[in-house]
């Protein structure tokens, strides 16, 4: 089948590189194209030189720059201010922050999570 909108991208924000992996795998499986970074300054790096991505997900617990701080910025930036944000994290009593679209424990369900980003960031046809 000939696509007729461009394939809608995923930034994975995520200190842990095999969950990055398996997460990135998962959502190319369902024809999205994704961006990957350890932290949250280099999520940013990574906005600043790539297309817009439809969704972010992004891990509350990272080192150089954590999930709080880079949703701070990502917030004070009118590009970005309306970017849907999906938490993940492995912290037991974490609850979803002001201006995400919720938060999802590790170890991620990958149905739940399928779902949240089809709601947010619908792939292409």
């Amino acid at each position: 089948m000939l696509r007729t909108t461009p394939q809608p991208t995923i930034l994975i924000v995520d200190d842990e590189p095999d969950l990055r992996e398996v997460v990135a795998e998962l959502l190319e499986m369902e024809d999205y194209a994704v961006l990957q970074a350890a932290n949250g300054q280099l999520a940013l790096d990574v906005l600043a030189t790539s297309a817009r991505p439809c969704m972010v997900l992004l891990d509350l617990m990272m080192p150089v720059m954590d999930g709080y701080e880079f949703l701070h910025r990502l917030r004070a930036d009118d590009r970005y201010r309306e970017l849907p944000v999906l938490m993940l994290t492995a912290h037991f009593s974490a609850t979803a922050p002001p201006g995400t679209v919720g938060l999802l424990r590790k170890p991620v369900d990958i149905m739940e999570l399928l779902k949240l980003v089809a709601r947010h960031c619908p792939p292409a046809v």
